[in-house]
């Protein structure tokens, strides 16, 4: 009976290092590509993500570290969504640089609605 209970505990505990590992890889991942070309933002990114991680190591309640993971996945989705580099041109001029997935097909604004034609 013991040794169940001590693998049940250990597959969880395997399951949420396996959680945790990834969604580490994937920010850094995410990070690189946010911030490409950026090596200060890069390096900011890269200490901030090393740092949480690193503060919530020894973290033992399941329920804290669930808390915990979808934080960093919330994070990590705002960053791919939300994120956009922007570069000083000149002192009043910033050029933007959108990355592909960011690109949406733009609808244009019309003050009336068109009429929908019955077939």
């Amino acid at each position: 009976m013991f040794l169940k209970q001590e693998v049940s505990l250990n597959t969880r505990k395997n399951f949420f290092t396996l959680q945790v590992l990834k969604l580490f890889k994937l920010l850094h991942r995410t990070r690189q590509e946010v911030f490409k070309n950026d090596t200060k933002a890069l390096e900011a990114a890269r200490q901030k993500i090393n740092e949480e991680f690193r503060n919530n190591r020894d973290e033992t309640s399941e329920e804290k570290i669930n808390e915990l993971l979808k934080i960093a996945s919330d994070v990590e989705v705002i960053l791919r969504t939300s994120v956009i580099q922007a570069i000083h041109t000149d002192s009043d001029k910033i050029v933007l640089i959108p990355r592909k997935d960011l690109l949406q097909d733009n609808t244009p604004y019309l003050d009336k609605p068109t009429k929908k034609q019955e077939s």
